[in-house]
């Protein structure tokens, strides 16, 4: 075909932010009776994988496009088609190249992704909530060993690996040799032989790592007190629902400097997102985590302490909280309350945000505390769509780290 006619898949895609780039290869198979190629046809696989293609001339390209329905098929001879390929599709193949690469893996710290996996695991997210894709792991065994209460990581992990055809093992600490002192070595030595992956809510951070260290099934920080990074999978996702995309945004986040602080710092220099943490100052986060976020965001992002929750939440995109005392502290709560007072998401910090900006909090909530009823409650809060986002990030990672994809 003469590459310098317009292709008929232009119409719908002229915009540069639509039009992602144009490959030109070969077509396979025989032409029908007119002399032209058949449509491409989706390939009926389980993973995107298929649609990346990196062996032609060095450059990736999106195989097995599906042409809109109203378009037609472009014409032309020595058996090459020209497409246009919308950047959605290049967004998948993006969420294709983190399969293989986390396969196996810990996922502990929000710190062990790239920013390119942390992208590739929002984008299978957002396809597996929309049904666009489907991954299926049956026979595998999800065990989940928690010493800290849970209502929704326990229940959104559970949920997430049953859709995905596995199953769930609740290994009750208080009802195991771990509750007796059994040593973690031993421990996880023995739930490697049966279990293909473990999810552990705990206190310390070293205790993730000893079991990482001596098991090969991939181990998840379900929370510690040092971070949740499967949190922030969720309020990731939940952001780029409500605004598209992630980078250049602006979250402000308002308490504790606490494990949700901390994982959140990683999470959004990852993302190319500023990120400002307002906490009373004999409250501020753990200087190594601060020092690692700002590593991470490089020149892309800014990282931002500071104890002024006006100045924080000025222009802020996002305005987060979390409990003024998590687990293990409750002796110290009500101690707590006049010190943390006005870092209380309320409408008069909500109103010097952007004009339109979300709330978010990873929940449990003390209403009237960290957040108020009306903030909570009203038409800026995003808390259901991040509890619910909960289970498809969780469902994406499992995924990913089962090769279920």
């Amino acid at each position: 075909m003469d590459n310098s006619s317009p292709s008929p898949f232009t119409r719908n895609y002229t915009s540069e932010a639509d039009l992602a780039a144009i490959a030109c290869f070969p077509q396979e198979g025989p032409t029908d009776k007119t002399g032209i190629h058949p449509p491409c046809r989706p390939v009926q696989a389980k993973s995107p994988a298929v649609l990346l293609d990196a062996s032609l001339q060095g450059k990736n390209l999106v195989r097995n496009f599906v042409p809109p329905q109203n378009q037609e098929t472009p014409r032309g001879g020595q058996n090459l088609i020209a497409l246009y390929f919308p950047k959605r599709f290049f967004k998948a193949a993006q969420g294709a190249m983190v399969i293989d690469g986390l396969k196996g893996r810990d996922f502990v710290s929000m710190a062990d992704l790239s920013p390119g996996e942390l992208g590739g695991l929002l984008t299978i997210a957002t396809q597996l909530k929309c049904g666009q894709l489907t991954a299926d792991c049956p026979r595998k065994v999800l065990g989940l060993l928690f010493r800290k209460a849970s209502t929704r990581t326990r229940v959104s992990f559970s949920v997430a690996m049953v859709q995905l055809g596995g199953q769930v093992l609740d290994l009750n600490v208080q009802l195991t040799q771990v509750s007796r002192g059994e040593p973690i070595r031993d421990t996880a030595r023995v739930l490697d032989r049966y279990l293909d992956a473990l999810a552990i809510r705990t206190y310390d951070q070293g205790e993730l790592a000893e079991f990482a260290h001596h098991a090969n099934m991939p181990i998840i920080n379900a929370l510690t007190d040092l971070e949740h990074p499967c949190q922030v999978l969720a309020d990731l996702l939940t952001v780029q629902e409500a605004f598209g995309s992630l980078e250049g945004l602006t979250l402000t986040y308002l308490g504790d400097g606490n494990n949700m602080a901390h994982s959140l710092m990683l999470g959004c220099a990852l993302a190319g997102m500023h990120i400002r943490i307002a906490t009373p100052p004999d409250y501020v986060p753990n200087e190594d985590i601060v020092l690692q976020a700002r590593a991470l965001a490089g020149d892309r992002s800014e990282v931002i302490l500071t104890d002024d929750p006006k100045a924080a939440v000025a222009g802020a995109q996002i305005l987060y909280t979390d409990v003024w005392a998590s687990m293990g502290q409750e002796s110290d709560a009500e101690s707590r309350i006049p010190r943390f007072q006005p870092y209380q998401v309320n409408n008069a910090l909500l109103a010097g945000c952007d004009r339109d900006a979300i709330v978010l909090h990873c929940l449990p909530a003390h209403r009237g505390e960290e957040i108020t009823d009306d903030v909570m409650e009203g038409p800026q809060s995003r808390v259901w769509d991040q509890a619910e986002n909960r289970m498809h990030a969780q469902k994406a990672l499992l995924a990913c780290l089962l090769g279920a994809i």
